[in-house]
């Protein structure tokens, strides 16, 4: 039985498993082999975020300005990759991904452009990170991990050493945003836990409504000090920037992060 709604416009098998590229109503996604989408792009609007997960880990533009240095672990379709490219012209990416198949389908496919301010690293992303912070000669304003395979979670992301290295690699304002994955409770628990520890619980995280995705923001000891009403304001301003649902992340943050949110923002 045909196991995708749409059109199969792709699909490629490398070591990991398979690629597959489906179409439907206007929007191109990238599937591992399973029916999660790992991306996905409005073909008359690629430099949109259309999927609302990823529209959720742009949450952090709530508490910071603009980055300078940005590490990715996990490229996918490059969608994420490719926004920053075009909205934050200032801004240097690495994105580091394990399958080199999965690099050229986001440049032949998802139209992940080549670009002198980004710089895509083939490797293990739990082996890169542990590298780099024993080297120590890298920080980063901004470490985004979307880290999935065709079972769910990469494994490198289930460790608590994992997470105290991605701490080791921010700047002392640097934000680590996190795609987690709720279905699981006690995998979600239990990495909760380790950015608790790791952070010193400085975490917001902002459930994706309707959706399984749980986005977790960690902050480093600089954590930004700002209002209320500071944080209303920024988000109206956002939300008529970037055509982003922003005031509605300080709804969820508000209600999923009562304690913390409470300490958080004055």
């Amino acid at each position: 039985m045909y196991k995708y709604n749409g059109l199969l416009v792709h699909q490629s098998q490398d070591e990991q498993g398979i690629l597959e590229i489906i179409e439907e109503k206007g929007v191109r996604s990238l599937h591992f082999g399973s029916s999660p989408k790992q991306s996905s792009m409005l073909l008359d609007e690629p430099n949109r975020l259309y999927s609302p997960y990823a529209r959720a880990m742009m949450a952090w533009q709530l508490f910071k300005d603009n980055p300078e240095k940005l590490l990715m672990i996990g490229l996918g379709g490059g969608i994420l990759t490719k926004y920053y490219l075009y909205h934050f012209p200032e801004c240097r990416i690495k994105a580091v991904e394990y399958r080199k198949t999965v690099v050229k389908i986001a440049r032949s496919h998802f139209g992940l452009p080549l670009d002198p301010r980004l710089k895509i690293v083939i490797d293990d992303g739990g082996q890169y990170i542990r590298k780099q912070a024993r080297k120590q000669i890298d920080h980063h304003d901004l470490l985004i991990v979307d880290a999935f395979d065709q079972e769910g979670l990469a494994e490198p992301v289930k460790q608590q050493a994992f997470f105290d290295n991605c701490k080791s690699l921010l700047t002392d304002d640097g934000i680590l945003i996190v795609n987690l994955w709720s279905t699981d409770k006690s995998l979600f628990e239990e990495i909760a836990w380790y950015l608790g520890r790791s952070f010193d619980w400085r975490v917001l995280f902002l459930p994706v409504r309707k959706r399984g995705n749980v986005i977790a923001f960690a902050f480093s000891e600089k954590m930004p000090q700002i209002t209320l009403k500071q944080l209303k304001s920024r988000a109206e301003y956002l939300k008529n920037q970037y055509q982003i649902e922003f005031p509605g992340f300080i709804r969820d943050f508000k209600k999923h992060n009562r304690e913390i949110f409470k300490k958080t923002i004055r």
